[in-house]
């Protein structure tokens, strides 16, 4: 079969993504992980794929498979992609859209050339829903022995708070934290530096993938986590490896991601 697919990134956080409206694509007859590969394949974070929805009140559905297979809820820069996508392959005229994922619905705004604003929903708290096997409820729990805040953005986070990032040893941690029992869907882990109350330098450590470039729910979660603790404003710009996102976020509330997206190459390969 000759799969067709276009090559995105959001912030170097990259993908190829899939038009599945005519529902040809079935993601069992083919070997994300060997596609995945950087080496031997096409490479990328994740496999992005637009679906139809059966629901009036729906634009499009929106399905993220990891770089290792496993299929997840939530993907920030995916939907800034998935966005862009749609509208520039003029499978809609609309700019803002209504996209259902397996963790609910979100709302897709584009902006200007290839700027998109993400409504990413409220934040989910409950350990039980994260899910996370911690003890009671608090605002910072150990792993480990290692500080950190835990929460959902549609897929699970755990935020550390470092002193400085940029030659931090993450991938050891990560792991331990990943491997813990504490997740038992994994947990994407984020390394948080307060530059001040509206920036923050971060990296983030993701499941499934290693650390990418750049994580829309991992900067939300960070972000999150920063105003809850009140060591943030409600407007933080996140500068990440791969580039900037700027999230909004007031207690109780939703959170908004906005960032670019950006078109790199068409292609195909048989599967």
């Amino acid at each position: 079969m000759r799969l067709n697919f276009t090559k995105m990134h959001g912030l170097g956080n990259d993908f190829i993504v899939i038009n599945n409206l005519n529902d040809f694509f079935n993601e069992n007859s083919i070997n994300i992980p060997k596609l995945a590969n950087r080496h031997t394949g096409i490479g990328f974070d994740q496999l992005l794929i637009v679906e139809s929805s059966e629901r009036a009140d729906i634009d499009f559905k929106y399905r993220i498979f990891n770089a290792d297979g496993q299929e997840v809820q939530q993907c920030g820069n995916g939907a800034r992609c998935f966005a862009l996508y749609v509208y520039e392959k003029k499978l809609t005229s609309k700019r803002k859209l209504h996209v259902e994922t397996l963790n609910g619905d979100i709302e897709l705004n584009i902006n200007h050339a290839s700027s998109v604003t993400v409504n990413m929903g409220k934040p989910e708290f409950t350990l039980s829903k994260i899910p996370a096997k911690l003890d009671n409820q608090y605002k910072k729990y150990s792993v480990n022995d290692t500080e950190m805040g835990v929460l959902s953005m549609g897929n699970p986070h755990a935020v550390i708070l470092a002193n400085n990032i940029e030659n931090l040893e993450i991938d050891k941690t990560a792991k331990d934290i990943q491997n813990s029992g504490y997740f038992p869907e994994g947990v994407n882990v984020g390394f948080m530096q307060i530059n001040s109350k509206s920036n923050i330098s971060l990296r983030v450590f993701e499941r499934g993938v290693g650390e990418t470039q750049a994580c829309g729910t991992g900067a939300c979660a960070a972000v999150v986590f920063g105003i809850e603790n009140d060591l943030l404003e409600n407007k933080v710009r996140v500068s990440l490896p791969g580039g900037d996102l700027d999230i909004k976020y007031e207690k109780g509330s939703e959170v908004f991601m906005t960032g670019p997206a950006v078109f790199v190459f068409e292609g195909f390969v048989e599967v």
